[in-house]
Order: structure tokens, then sequence, then C-alpha cells
């Protein structure tokens, strides 16, 4: 066994920016993830995706993304930037090794006293550890300080339509898609109104897909990523900490002028409360070319799917398509319950109870970071996050 005063768990810009905030403040963290390079979720992404945060904005602690990566960057430039960034802060990394549980240090060494004595060094490594990390492929790590950053959008939610088994056409999750090259001259239908089921459904049509179609079944809102040069992501950092009912009231009223009527061709107009949609993780949908997709019919909206009849996929309102592939943009879920299912650290949606700086209740040395999907950027909130849990474990 050997020991790590900290271990981060996820080698994404979470991961990557807490262990170069502790190395700042001359703390050492030992960073582990399942796959053989940083920033894997980035390499699979869409080929498409630009960061919806202008580039000053989006970079993560001690290293801002270079100017030569433009103001909108692109997918591939953040997994370069990741890169960079790795070796800027000589980041210590164990790559290809995935964490299966992090248990109590106290809880194993209970264990260990019913059991034959083991190695000494190994004993004194959990005695004065808080924390294991258990690993798949080989003994555990002991900490004293653990950071889960595995992400957010960590695993895919499958529909569980009824018919789906006997489907005939083409099942695809977002998470596999990377252009829409392959469907072109085919007909799609696209499950799921968030950022990246309009974008994906934008790109398809981009690339000659015959039909596309896009399930709505909560219309979202859809804004500008910029006006005359503001980004939205800058009013989303002014009104982070208003009362969420007076945001609500004010984007209300100017959603009349700042948002698309896209109701004549089959969208309907989003319900009011975006920022409290926000909060339980619904973030307006950014247009980067959905808008005129749709008004040029290009991409069609149609009624949700109920259930999956052979070839045919019928929606709510009795609407029967017959699409060569379904592609599902249908939102993840985090995952934690196999690391820290068991410590009553998560709350009824499978999200941690606290997050940066904050350690929950009864867990002291176990930190979150990345489970949030703020208004006020992404990456700009793990930033902070990794400035605060790097304060708080060096002091």
């Amino acid at each position: 066994m050997s020991a790590a005063q900290v271990v981060v768990i996820g080698a994404g810009p979470g991961g990557l920016a807490a262990a170069a905030a502790l190395g700042a403040r001359g703390v050492q963290a030992l960073v582990v993830d399942r796959d053989s390079q940083v920033g894997s979720s980035w390499r699979r992404h869409y080929e498409r995706l630009h960061l919806h945060t202008p580039r000053r904005w989006s970079g993560l602690p001690g290293y801002p993304i270079p100017r030569r990566f433009g103001r909108w960057v692109a997918r591939a430039d953040v997994v370069r930037y990741l890169e960079e960034y790795v070796e800027h802060h000589g980041i210590l990394l164990r790559l290809g090794t995935a964490v299966t549980r992090i248990e109590r240090a106290s809880t194993a060494a209970s264990h260990r006293n019913g059991a034959t004595a083991g190695d000494s060094t190994a004993s004194d490594s959990v005695t004065n550890a808080r924390w294991l990390v258990h690993l798949d492929d080989g003994p555990p790590l002991a900490a004293e300080h653990v950071i889960v950053a595995t992400g957010y959008n960590h695993t895919p939610v499958t529909p569980d339509w009824p018919g789906l088994d006997g489907f005939t056409g083409d099942l695809v999750l977002a998470r596999d898609y990377r252009n829409g090259r392959p469907y072109a001259g085919r007909d799609v239908l696209v499950v799921g109104t968030g950022n990246t089921g309009t974008e994906i459904a934008t790109d398809l049509a981009e690339h000659g897909a015959t039909r596309v179609w896009l399930a709505v079944r909560t219309p979202p809102h859809i804004i500008r990523r910029d006006m005359l040069g503001w980004p939205a992501q800058g009013t989303g950092i002014l009104v982070r900490r208003l009362p969420p009912r007076l945001v609500d009231r004010v984007a209300h009223g100017l959603a009349a002028v700042q948002e698309p009527d896209l109701s004549a061709y089959g969208m309907p107009r989003a319900d009011p409360g975006l920022y409290s949609r926000v909060l339980v993780g619904r973030v307006p949908v950014q247009d980067v070319g959905i808008v005129d997709a749709i008004r040029t019919r290009r991409v069609e909206p149609v009624a949700a799917v109920e259930s999956v009849d052979g070839a045919e996929v019928v929606l709510t309102d009795g609407t029967r398509l017959r699409p060569d592939a379904v592609l599902v943009a249908a939102g993840y879920r985090a995952g934690l319950e196999p690391l820290v299912g068991d410590l009553g650290v998560l709350d009824g949606r499978g999200l941690p109870v606290v997050h940066g700086a904050h350690e929950p209740p009864g867990a002291p040395g176990l930190w979150f970071t990345g489970f949030t999907n703020p208004i006020s950027g992404m990456l700009r909130e793990l930033r902070i996050d990794a400035e605060r849990i790097a304060a708080a474990i060096a002091r």
C-alpha cells in the first residue's frame, strides 16, 4: 500500500485545477483516472463543440487558455489546453487506473483488526490516513484528503421506452456521436433539447441528413451566446447570487425580445422560470445554429417519445415516425454511487450534499468539485472550487 496526502479522482478540468491549486500552495496531489489520457470526456465529445463561455473566463488556476485558441475555444483545443496545463504545472498523474470505491480508513482498520495483521508499513499508512482509495489494478491508496472530480456528465441516461428492445433502426447515445457524416441521406430523430441535443440536430442538418426531427418534452429557453459582444455567461455571473424569483421575473420580461419565438415551427415557448430551472440542472440552450435550422425547416420539432413499435417511434401526440436512427441526448447522471454511495454524502438525485470548500457532515477530508451545472459557467466555477478547496486543505 502507498500513501498520499491528497488523492484527486478524475483527470478532467476539475481534477487538474484542484491539483494545480494545491501545488501552488506546496501540497502535492496524485491525480488518478481510469482513462489513459487527461481530459477523456472532452476527447469523446462531438467534433463541432466549442466552449459556450469565452476563453478569458474559462481558464484554470495558474495558466490561462492561450490566445491562439480564439474567443470560443474548440473541443480539440480544450484537449490541447489540458495537456499543456499538466505540463506547465508538473501535475503527478496515475492514468489507466480506475477507482472502484472510497472507504473510511477507520472502517478498514476495524476490519483489519479482526483479521490477520499484514505488513506494518501498510498498517501505519492506514492508521494515519482518513481514507482508502481502492483501485482496480493494485492495493489501495491511503490518503488524508480525497477530491472527487469525476464530473457532472459522467454516466449517460438511457431511455426506457416500451418496445425499445425491438427497434430495428440504429440507437446511438450522444456520447458516441462524433459528426453527422455517417447520417447523410438518412432520417434521424434526436431526443433531448439541451445544448447537446440541439447542437447535434444542427450538425446532422448541416451534414446532409434527409430529415432531422427533434423530440421536445420540455421546451427550452434559447438564448444568444453573446449580444453586442457581451457573452451570456457575463449575465449569468451577474445574477448568480440574486434571488431566483427576481431573476425569473426579469428573464420573463426580457424573453419577448431576447428569446426567439419558434412556436410557428412546432417549438412551443418555454415556461417562465429560467433561473429556477437552472437550479435543478436545466440550463438555457445557447443558439449556435439551432434557431436558423428550425426556421429553415432543416430541423423539425416534434412531440416527445412515448414508445417504440418495431421500426416506428410513437410520439405522445400519436404521431408515428420511421427514423433510420434515433440519437439520444437525454442527459447524464453523476454515477457516484459505486464510489461513495455507502458514505451518506449524496442527496436524492445522487449528487453530493455539499461541494467546493465544504466537507460533507461526518466525512472530513472528502471534497467534491464539478457536480453543479451553473449559469455562470462550468470552467469558471471549477477554478473557484479548486482555489477554495486547495486553501482549505493547505490550512
